[in-house]
C-alpha cells in the first residue's frame, strides 16, 4: 500500500483551505481504514481528482472497483445518495459507503475512456441518450437549485470586487439578471448534476457510457446541460459552445433560452474561485451574450 498512500500533487491546493491540511494529514489513515473494512487491495491514486483521493481497488472476489475518499465540501455531500437513486441506470453503481469517512466504493469503468475522446457530435449523441435517464424525481436531502442560485448571486459581486474587477461589470450584471429571473420560474424539479462535463462520462462495459462523480441538486432539466454547454472538454470556441447549446436544447426538448440563461448565470458565478479567474468561463459568457 506504500504507493497508494502517496497524495497526488493535484490535491495540494487544499493546504490553503480551511480544514484542508488536517484532511490531507488524515488521508493515509482513512484509506487504510477503508481497505480493512471492505477487504480491499488498493493501488496508487489516480492523478485527476480535484477534491478527493481516488484509487483503484479490487474486492476480495477480484471485482474491480474505485475507492473515493472525499474532502468534506457541500457540493459532494450527497453523491452517494444520488448514485443510490440512479441505481446504476446511466451512472456507476455504488457498492459501499461510509458517511463518517466520506468514503465511497463504486464500480470501475473499463476501459474508462472519457466522453471527450469522441468527436463533438458523437459525444452529443451519447448525452442525448443518457441524460433523460438521470432526470429522476428527487427532494431531500439534496440542495435545491433555487437555494444554490441565491448563494451564487450573493457571492459573485464580492468575489468580482476582491479579484480586482477582472472583467467588465456588464458580465456580472447579466449573470445576476439571469439568476434572478430563472430561479423562481423553474419547471418540474428532478435530480440534476451540476458537474456533468465530458470528463465525467466514461466508456464502460456494463453500459457503453456511465456518469461518475456527480454533484447533485434538485432543479429543472434545463440546468442539467449547463456543464456540457460550458465545458472546454468538447471544444473551447464560440462555434462549439453554440453547437452544444443548440443541439442539447433541441434534441432533449429543453427551453433554449433557459439553458442559455442558466449557463450565463452559473458560469459567471463559477468564474472566480479563491481570487483566481477562470478565463475560459468568461469567454463562454461573452460568446453567449454576443
Amino acid at each position: 500500500m506504500t504507493d497508494a498512500l502517496r497524495i497526488p500533487d493535484e490535491l495540494t491546493w487544499l493546504r490553503g483551505t480551511p480544514g484542508g491540511p488536517e484532511w490531507l494529514a488524515e488521508l493515509p489513515d482513512r484509506l487504510a481504514t477503508c481497505a480493512r473494512r471492505w477487504s480491499l487491495r488498493v493501488g496508487p491514486p489516480f492523478g485527476y481528482a480535484f477534491a478527493s483521493l481516488v484509487v483503484p481497488a479490487d474486492l476480495p472476489d477480484g471485482t474491480p472497483a474505485v475507492l473515493k475518499v472525499q474532502f468534506p465540501d457541500a457540493e459532494s455531500e450527497h453523491e452517494a445518495t444520488a448514485l443510490r437513486r440512479w441505481d446504476g441506470d446511466g451512472a456507476v453503481r455504488l457498492l459501499a459507503h461510509d458517511p463518517d469517512l466520506r468514503a465511497l466504493l463504486v464500480e470501475r469503468c473499463h476501459p474508462g475512456t472519457p466522453l471527450h475522446a469522441l468527436p463533438l457530435d458523437e459525444a452529443l449523441d451519447v448525452l442525448v441518450g443518457l441524460l433523460p435517464r438521470l432526470w429522476v424525481p428527487a427532494g431531500q436531502p439534496f440542495m435545491s437549485l433555487a437555494e444554490a442560485t441565491a448563494g451564487w448571486a450573493a457571492r459573485l459581486p464580492t468575489k468580482w470586487e476582491r479579484a480586482g474587477r477582472p472583467y467588465e461589470r456588464l458580465l456580472v450584471d447579466a449573470a445576476l439578471d439571469q439568476l434572478a429571473a430563472l430561479a423562481g420560474s423553474q419547471g418540474e424539479q428532478v435530480l440534476v448534476n451540476q458537474d456533468l462535463h465530458a470528463a465525467n462520462v466514461l466508456r464502460a462495459e456494463r453500459e457503453p457510457w456511465l456518469v461518475i462523480d456527480p454533484k447533485p441538486m434538485v432543479g429543472e432539466r434545463e440546468f442539467s446541460v449547463v456543464p456540457m454547454v460550458r465545458g472546454v472538454e468538447l471544444g473551447h470556441s464560440k462555434a462549439a459552445v453554440r453547437r452544444r447549446l443548440e443541439r442539447l436544447s433541441a434534441e432533449l426538448g429543453l427551453d433554449r433560452e433557459r439553458v442559455r440563461g442558466w449557463t450565463i448565470g452559473q458560469t459567471m458565478a463559477w468564474s472566480i474561485d479563491g481570487g483566481k479567474v477562470f478565463d475560459a468561463h468568461v469567454d463562454v459568457v461573452r460568446w453567449l451574450l454576443d
